[in-house]
């Protein structure tokens, strides 16, 4: 995703010199395309991610379209105050961009799994929060937020994921996508896990299910029509993140759920359930342990429909 995300940006940046590109002092193998191609609309703030924001706020005040980029929690939590007072606050146009959200730097240990960005960033007002579920999904997450005229948050994988989409016809934000059609069963996925979704659908088809699959590359705004169309026409509606289930994606959906009057649904949430990741390993291995693969994922899915 993030080759993707950089191959992106540097042709809307070529075409757009209001584009402004900030690191964090890092991921320069990668953005070597971008600072060769359009050096002029490209800073390297130093390991110093609150500067970084805060220069951030400033350039867009002052008329830019500026996209931070760092890693796990760097560019979220680490300056979260500066994402909130100097960014949001002031509607400023700031995209955050972090590579590497779930498990993706599994084996450098909790400090860096960004398992908590989503709930956090969501909480800010008036803040976009997107998290890609592939390649297709991600380029067409970064062609909207450049002409989203406000504070955003786009959350990345690292490299590697599959492209799942063929195409994606008029792409909005907010706006979910459904990718399989089926009955009693809906799937809800976000980010990168998407990959884990799919081969849990091709398993529950072998097991005779038939679910739909839905994927939401923005957590905020929700797509409230298409979760209560669903909670109307299903039996049960799974949410899967690589994120922890409280204030997450599984959250958004729930709140959606809850406020309904009639709805035919419950709700299973799969993602990390409220603690820190204290093993040390790949992100498959994570998502193995914490009951985010393919496999864990069907096996909550049938107990929960045989019950």
């Amino acid at each position: 995703m993030r080759d993707t995300f950089v191959r992106t940006l540097v042709e809307l940046a070529k075409e757009n010199e209001k584009i402004e590109l900030i690191t964090g002092d890092l991921g320069f193998g990668v953005l070597k395309p971008y600072w060769e191609q359009v050096p002029n609309q490209f800073t390297n703030a130093g390991i110093a991610e609150q500067n970084m924001t805060t220069v951030a706020a400033g350039m867009a005040l002052e008329g830019k379209t500026v996209f931070t980029y760092s890693i796990g929690n760097f560019p979220t939590l680490r300056c979260l105050e500066q994402i909130r007072n100097d960014c949001a606050y002031h509607n400023a146009n700031v995209k955050i961009v972090c590579v590497g959200g779930g498990f993706v730097y599994g084996s450098l240990g909790m400090s860096h799994h960004a398992t908590e960005d989503l709930a956090v960033l969501r909480a800010l007002p008036d803040v976009v929060v997107m998290a890609p579920g592939d390649l297709v999904e991600a380029e067409e997450c970064t062609k909207a937020l450049v002409n989203y005229p406000g504070t955003a948050y786009l959350r990345l994988g690292r490299g590697g994921e599959k492209r799942i989409h063929e195409k994606i016809e008029n792409f909005e934000i907010g706006k979910a996508i459904k990718v399989q059609d089926g009955e009693k069963i809906a799937i809800f996925s976000t980010g990168a896990i998407f990959e884990e979704v799919e081969d849990a659908f091709e398993q529950l088809k072998q097991d005779g299910w038939n679910p739909a699959v839905y994927t939401f590359p923005t957590i905020k705004p929700i797509d409230k029509a298409v979760i209560e169309q669903c909670s109307k026409e299903f039996d049960l509606i799974v949410t899967c993140e690589e994120h922890n289930v409280v204030g997450g994606f599984g959250s958004a959906v729930a709140e959606v759920m809850a406020e309904m009057k009639e709805k035919r649904a419950h709700l299973l949430r799969i993602g990390l359930n409220d603690e820190y990741a204290v093993r040390v390993g790949n992100q498959k291995y994570l998502r193995e342990e914490y009951g985010m693969s393919a496999g864990k994922i069907v096996e909550r899915i049938e107990k929960e429909m045989n019950e």
